[in-house]
C-alpha cells in the first residue's frame, strides 16, 4: 500500500486531497509547512510526495532543492497556483517529476499520483470498468449496457467512473462532491441527486441504490 505525503497548507485543500486519496486505496500524512515537509521525507517511508509551493517556512522550491541535493529521489508532484511558464520550469528543472496548477480536478491529481507510482513499474492499466450489464471504457470514454453504447456527458462519465472504481461502497454526496466537482463544490447544492437521477435514465433504474441517510451505491 502507497504511503504519500501531502504539503500543503490551506486545510480545505489539503482535507480534499487526503479524502480522495483514502478512498483511492492510499495512505497519507498531511503537513502544513516546509520544514515539516522537508524532515519527514528525510525520514523515508513515503512512496510520493504532493507538494504544495506557497507553504509556510521553507516553501516548495526550497524543499524540492533541499531533497534532491541530498539525493533524496521519491517522487514529487507540485501543486501551485502560479501557472506561469517560468515557475513551470523552475519547477520541473528543481527535480519535481509531474507539476499542477489549482484550481485542479481530483482525477487529474490522481491519474498523475499513479502514473508516476508507476514509472518503472510493469503494472497493466485497466482500460474497462465493468459490474454487472454496465462497462466504462476509459480509454474511448464510451458506455455500454448489454453491449448498447450510451452517451454520457463529461459529469455523468466522471459520476459512473467513481461508482464502477468502488463496486459495493456506499459514497457519500460529499464524497462524490469532491471527486466529480472539484474542492470548491457547494456542498448544500443537489447536483448529485440531479446527475444520479440521470446517470440512472441511461444505465438502468436499479443500477444505482439510494442508502438513506448516507448516499448513493452502485447495484
Amino acid at each position: 500500500m502507497n504511503r504519500i505525503l501531502i504539503a500543503e497548507d490551506e486545510e480545505r485543500i489539503a482535507s480534499f486531497i487526503e479524502k480522495g486519496l483514502r478512498a483511492n486505496g492510499f495512505v497519507t500524512t498531511s503537513v502544513g509547512d516546509g520544514d515539516a515537509a522537508l524532515e519527514l521525507v528525510r525520514q523515508g517511508g513515503f512512496d510520493l510526495v504532493v507538494l504544495d509551493i506557497g507553504l509556510p517556512g521553507r516553501d516548495g522550491f526550497e524543499v524540492l532543492r533541499s531533497l534532491r541535493a541530498e539525493k533524496v529521489s521519491t517522487p514529487v508532484v507540485i501543486l501551485t497556483a502560479r501557472d506561469t511558464v517560468t515557475d513551470t520550469v523552475a519547477g520541473l528543472e528543481g527535480g519535481a517529476d509531474d507539476y499542477m496548477t489549482k484550481p485542479f480536478r481530483f482525477e487529474e491529481l490522481l491519474a498523475r499520483v499513479r502514473l508516476r507510482l508507476r514509472a518503472g513499474e510493469a503494472v497493466p492499466e485497466v482500460s474497462v470498468l465493468t459490474d454487472g450489464t454496465v462497462s466504462l471504457h476509459l480509454r474511448t470514454r464510451r458506455a455500454t449496457v448489454r453491449d448498447r453504447t450510451v452517451d454520457l456527458t463529461a459529469r455523468e462519465f466522471l459520476l459512473l467512473e467513481l461508482f464502477l472504481r468502488h463496486p459495493d461502497q456506499v459514497l457519500a454526496r460529499e464524497q462524490i462532491l469532491s471527486h466529480v466537482w472539484g474542492y470548491d463544490f457547494d456542498p448544500g447544492s443537489n447536483i448529485v441527486d440531479v446527475y444520479v437521477r440521470a446517470l440512472r435514465k441511461k444505465i438502468g433504474a436499479d443500477a444505482i441504490g439510494t442508502v438513506r441517510g448516507m448516499g448513493y451505491r452502485l447495484g
